[in-house]
């Protein structure tokens, strides 16, 4: 087996940079492995662990035969993805999407990257661009990057920075659910893995409890932003409120649609729009609100999540939230392997590099790993072909 003594300096260690460690690790690198957390924290993060999810639980589909994200999941599996292994090893029931239970994935993420024999963790915040004496480094520090390392990157890109803004959905108590209103059912009653076909809550409403919800949408108290640093949000990460504006069928539309599920209370009474709850953690006392990012202020979220028909008497375990996000003009900053062009010795992976999804960015950290490990070798790096999922999203994440 290949070994080296050289080392590789990672900067973050959430999906993508500890997925890029444990590449280069288990092929025979050395890896000091940068975090800043706990000692320093985000607006999203709520602990010290690696790879924590701050939104969502979901993975997204698991179908590699019918869904994009899906076929991510096998390639990486056969990759010998970290990220994969410990969440298919924490898994909670979710229909036909991985859903995993949060804290347990980020400390069994954590347990495998500290114990790992060719992986050190510094902690404390990077915070300033990494000079060339670091040697080999990987930036994976995701979107919210330190105020210090991200006026480096700035500078050494000479670009300005980009920006985005992405919204955290609220987490319900279960016991705090009336499931004499709201029943399990996954839609189409399709089976996942490890769930059963009944895997959310369901919450039914009629014509005008929607209509009357989206007013509350629409008049809520939210929070603001000054003219000039613009809404562009992450269009997977839509706060509710923000696609109510774009018309008032838009949420039933989307993810307050009521295709595929049949009330179990009124099987004959079909629901104008149904907000699905999905399973936040392996005890199941914790359900997360799908697709309800959002931006209104605390004080309005309880009052108007509690008029869904099954919530009014919901008592939240976590708010929703609104932070700022930055990330690179990866197409135009990066190259076919994803070095900084003006910086050749660095690389970027993850959420930084402006990829959606969680799935997405523990993939570009699979394969910036990949390619640095084809450094340390001496060996010319092995683009994944186009016609894989690992190729799509390196060419449209690069534009070569």
């Amino acid at each position: 087996m290949f070994e080296t003594s050289e080392t590789v300096h990672i900067i973050g260690a959430g999906l993508a940079g500890s997925e890029a460690a444990w590449q280069i690790a288990e092929g025979g690198g050395q890896v000091i492995l940068h975090e800043m957390r706990p000692q320093k924290s985000t607006d999203a993060h709520v602990t010290g662990e690696f790879a924590e999810l701050v939104c969502s639980n979901s993975f997204r589909s698991d179908d590699a035969l019918n869904n994009a994200v899906g076929l991510i999941h096998a390639e990486m599996r056969m990759a010998g993805s970290l990220i994969m292994r410990c969440a298919d090893a924490n898994q909670v029931p979710a229909g036909s999407a991985l859903a995993v239970a949060r804290e347990a994935f980020a400390q069994t993420v954590t347990q495998a990257i500290r114990t790992h024999p060719r992986i050190r963790v510094q902690e404390g915040e990077v915070s300033d661009f990494p000079t060339t004496d670091w040697g080999r480094v990987i930036i994976a520090t995701g979107p919210l990057t330190g105020s210090g390392l991200a006026a480096g990157i700035a500078r050494v890109t000479g670009q300005d920075s980009l920006a985005f803004f992405d919204a955290i959905a609220p987490i319900v108590h279960f016991d705090s659910i009336d499931m004499d209103t709201a029943w399990f059912q996954s839609r189409y009653d399709k089976v996942g893995p490890g769930g059963t076909g009944a895997d959310y809550i369901n919450c039914p409403m009629d014509k005008p409890q929607y209509e009357a919800f989206i007013d509350a949408l629409l008049q809520g108290p939210k929070t603001e932003f000054k003219a000039w640093e613009g809404t562009p949000y992450f269009e997977g990460c839509m706060p509710v409120e923000v696609m109510s504006e774009r018309g008032r069928e838009s949420l039933r539309h989307g993810p307050m649609k009521p295709m595929g599920l049949t009330n179990r209370h009124q099987p004959d009474i079909k629901a104008h729009a149904v907000v699905q709850l999905r399973q936040d953690n392996a005890l199941g006392t914790l359900y997360n609100m799908v697709g309800f990012q959002t931006k209104l202020r605390y004080g309005a979220q309880a009052e108007i999540f509690r008029m869904i028909p099954g919530l009014q008497n919901a008592e939240f375990a976590r708010l929703g939230g609104l932070h700022r996000n930055s990330y690179l003009n990866s197409p135009v900053l990066l190259s076919e392997t994803l070095q900084l062009k003006a910086a050749p010795y660095v690389r970027f992976a993850g959420q930084i590099t402006g990829c959606e999804g969680y799935v997405e960015s523990a993939a570009m950290g699979l394969l910036a790993g990949q390619f640095c490990l084809s450094d340390l070798k001496a060996e010319a790096p092995k683009l994944p072909p186009v016609t894989t999922a690992f190729g799509a999203l390196l060419t449209i994440s690069t534009n070569t």
